[in-house]
């Protein structure tokens, strides 16, 4: 594991932020750090120079779903993941645990592992730890995540209790079976809101020992401000040495907010979600390119933008895209959307450097945009 090393450049005197790079074979990732999902192995409508053009350092792409199709043994028969889509960058592999805990009605879970169907043939599967380890391997990533059981919300304590065991004793098994030492493989840290649950999580994990953690069970319907409140403990008790990975946020503000309390690596699929229905991300909030308001509207989509669409297009020209339904409008404002937060989090970085992160998030609190994301 000599080849993941995490090291920390900067911290903020006022809040909890820091600024690091965790190396890899296909590079070093500068955190804090948004990450594109590309989850068939493709950012959806976004070329891999195009990810490169923004500053995208890192990928994700999705077990459950490449497992399906076209197949792990098919990737793997191609040289894995990186030369399978053309990216030559870092890539991160989620276990596919979330997607497959999604279909609760389909799926028969024990201590063994977990049955699921599958959403492409209605075929049954069984998933251990160590199947999922195996097909991990397959696919190729620099980071792997381990196999957890994501509770929803809400649920009551006791079911979070059990999913907190289950997955700090699946994160033993997919340690245990990992055999590639050029793949770093994150534990997931669970417990919901319950911050007892959380440091139990943290407790069984640290004890394993991994080289990055990521936290889990957010984003799953609980309100913004229990999320934050209840993740201010986790990254107190995580190792500092390591990465800190909060999986399924890419909302700007909460982005913000989780880089102060000490979170390094971020992803979600809201960024190109959103601009698959004409929503721009911007300075001054959400934009919804539909509105007749842009018909005629000649300027950028945010001067305060430096992305490429930015530079080029006009709103008045990409509500047209939209308008008509051309695929070119989910395009330009993936590129666009995606830009705004990897652009977020560089700015963060720099801010965190110069000592001054709580200024920074101060001035975002009090933008326009806020309270609009």
């Amino acid at each position: 594991m000599d080849s993941f090393l995490f090291s920390v450049s900067g911290t903020d005197a006022s809040t909890a932020a820091r600024a690091g790079t965790f190396s890899t074979p296909h590079g070093d990732i500068s955190t804090p750090m948004f990450m594109p999902v590309g989850t068939r192995a493709t950012v959806k409508g976004v070329t891999p120079d195009q990810l490169r053009q923004i500053g995208a350092e890192v990928v994700l792409a999705n077990t459950y779903h490449l497992f399906l199709r076209p197949g792990s043994d098919l990737i793997g028969e191609a040289g894995g993941l990186h030369s399978f889509m053309g990216w030559d960058r870092p890539i991160l592999t989620d276990s596919g645990g979330f997607q497959v805990f999604s279909l609760a009605d389909t799926l028969k879970l024990t201590d063994d592992g977990v049955e699921f169907r599958s959403i492409v043939d209605g075929a049954r599967h069984f998933w251990t730890p160590e199947d999922n380890m195996a097909i991990q391997e397959q696919l190729g990533a620099d980071i792997i995540m381990q196999l957890d059981q994501c509770p929803p919300y809400p649920a009551e304590k006791p079911f979070v209790a059990t999913a907190v065991r289950r997955s700090a004793e699946w994160a033993a098994r997919c340690k245990a079976a990992q055999r590639r030492g050029d793949q770093a493989l994150f534990g997931i840290v669970q417990g919901g809101v319950f911050e007892d649950l959380r440091a139990e999580s943290v407790a069984r994990l640290t004890e394993i020992g991994f080289p990055g953690y990521g936290i889990g069970g957010y984003s799953v319907g609980e309100p913004h401000d229990l999320m934050l409140a209840s993740l201010a403990p986790v990254t107190e008790l995580l190792p500092a040495d390591r990465p800190r990975y909060l999986m399924g946020v890419g909302n700007p503000t909460t982005m913000l907010e989780a880089i102060a309390l000490g979170v390094d690596l971020f992803d979600c699929v809201l960024p190109t979600r959103t601009a698959r229905t004409g929503t721009a991300f911007s300075s001054e909030g959400r934009m919804n390119l539909k509105n007749a308001r842009y018909a005629r509207d000649f300027g950028p989509l945010d001067p305060a933008c430096t992305c490429p669409v930015c530079a080029t297009y006009t709103r008045a020209y990409i509500r047209h895209l939209v308008t008509v339904k051309e695929m070119l409008a989910a395009t330009l404002l993936s590129i666009h959307n995606l830009h705004v937060l990897i652009d977020l989090a560089r700015r963060g970085r720099a801010a965190i450097e110069e000592g001054r992160y709580g200024e920074f998030l101060a001035a975002w609190r009090s933008g326009p945009g806020a309270d609009d994301y």
